[in-house]
């Protein structure tokens, strides 16, 4: 189960390189940086955490991995933050908040709109977190 899960959110991301561009070089760690931000969000909420700091924690992973790899290979941040974060995005859960709506239900699209607007200021929170951090260490160690 799991490992089809990483299989799967490994081409996610690097499908989405391929989407956006990214240099054929880096496909490959576009898709391992989204293979361990879900492995961190699987086993925190198999662990029976919430999805909104699963999320948050995933999406630091994502984006420490993004800024090792920019550094080891050369290449802009951008390209291993979007296609690493893609996997976490709740896209099946605004979906069904949207169908919810439609269908005149909206007690539970209310909720499950409210869940992934929640899931998705956690990804922006995550990634924001993370370089506040390499700023601070970045700083903290050559001075200003």
């Amino acid at each position: 189960m799991i490992l089809e899960q990483l299989v799967t959110s490994f081409f996610a991301a690097a499908g989405f390189g391929v989407l956006f561009n990214a240099p054929k070089k880096s496909l490959i760690q576009c898709g391992l940086v989204g293979m361990f931000g879900w492995l961190m969000y699987v086993l925190l909420t198999n662990q029976g955490i919430d999805a909104v700091p699963s999320t948050v924690a995933a999406s630091v992973i994502v984006a420490v991995l993004s800024q090792l790899c920019a550094k080891l290979y050369k290449t802009p941040i951008i390209i291993f933050n979007v296609s690493g974060i893609i996997p976490l995005v709740p896209g099946g859960l605004a979906y069904d908040a949207m169908r919810n709506f439609v269908e005149n239900d909206y007690n539970v699209a209310l909720q499950l709109a409210a869940k992934a607007f929640l899931i998705s200021g956690a990804i922006a929170i995550g990634l924001v977190f993370s370089e506040v951090i390499n700023q601070v260490i970045r700083r903290s160690r050559f001075g200003k």
